[in-house]
């Protein structure tokens, strides 16, 4: 069940994601489905932290034929949209914790880490919108002193303006939040799930305390790769102040590690599949050198009989 569950959660990501490529550059929804699926594998399975499976989704949109600043622009405002909406889904899990609790230090905490988080996302907004990309492009070429970095300069600021493309289009970010949100919500009924399937008689609203209290630790230390030990520290924190015993904590993190391996290694296994045939498949200049190469062993008299001429230096 909670597989299955935990699917419905990949495809609400996955058209949040895909809302926000333009309609002639975008994936098919199962095309879409298993980049997203492959990313989250990375993520949740390799020390690669969380932005190296959405720097891997980006890339797998690419190889399907989805431009690269199309990609990247749309990866980038998924990103601070799921980030926003993870803000105000940690906000009311900690109001529902202090509600269920009744301790002011836990508002108090909750509402300056809030706030922080608030700051950041708003800031690395009002970057992205500035044109953060060429900036530093631009940056990085006075430093070179060469005059050799202005394609990569002109690839920033198309980037800046794919970014700023993306957020004109206000009723697709709001489709992109929705669908984050929706996302959130089936996070937090599988941990729900997870706990009556352990024996613990809990309503949803403690599978959502715990789910979005972990959420916001997890977010905050976003740099563990996988978030080991950080995701069984949250539940073990949160679970001792709902009154759940230290034991059914580990084993609830536990059990959504395994979701987490049943889900994500068939997702590695794919990924070197794709990977492995991209690397495989020949450019036409390569395949031209080859078919001039076999013509060449198949008439060696012929490939032989042109002179070689040797140079002085």
């Amino acid at each position: 069940a909670i597989i299955g569950l935990h699917a419905i959660r990949l495809l609400s990501d996955t058209l949040g994601w895909i809302v926000l490529i333009p309609k002639e550059n975008r994936p098919r929804l199962a095309a879409g489905f298993w980049m997203h699926w492959i990313g989250e594998s990375v993520s949740n399975l390799l020390p690669a932290a969380r932005v190296g499976g959405d720097i891997l989704t980006a890339r797998l949109a690419v190889l399907r034929g989805v431009p690269g600043i199309i990609a990247a622009a749309s990866t980038l405002v998924d990103v601070t949209t799921c980030v926003f909406t993870k803000i105000i889904f940690t906000l009311a899990g900690f109001l529902l914790l202090f509600a269920a609790t009744g301790k002011m230090n836990l508002l108090w905490i909750g509402s300056v880490a809030e706030l922080i988080a608030v700051l950041a996302v708003g800031g690395f907004y009002l970057v992205q919108k500035a044109g953060i990309f060429k900036w530093c492009a631009a940056l990085a070429s006075r430093m070179a002193k060469s005059s050799n970095w202005q394609g990569l300069v002109d690839n920033g600021e198309a980037l800046d303006n794919a970014v700023r493309e993306s957020y004109a289009q206000r009723m697709q970010v709001a489709a992109c939040g929705f669908f984050s949100m929706i996302s959130w919500m089936i996070g937090a009924a599988e941990v729900w799930i997870a706990l009556n399937a352990l024996g613990v008689r809990a309503g949803i609203l403690h599978g959502f305390i715990l789910e979005s209290a972990s959420q916001g630790i997890r977010g905050a230390l976003f740099l563990v790769p996988g978030a080991l030990g950080v995701q069984e520290g949250g539940y073990l924190l949160i679970g001792n102040l709902l009154g759940i015993p230290g034991d059914i904590s580990i084993a609830l993190s536990v059990v959504l590690r395994v979701r987490e391996l049943v889900c994500g290694l068939p997702g590695l296994i794919v990924w070197s599949i794709v990977e492995g045939r991209h690397l495989w498949k020949k450019t036409p200049a390569e395949q031209k050198s080859i078919q001039g190469l076999q013509s060449d062993l198949k008439n060696p008299d012929r490939s032989s009989s042109k002179p070689i001429v040797w140079q002085r230096n």
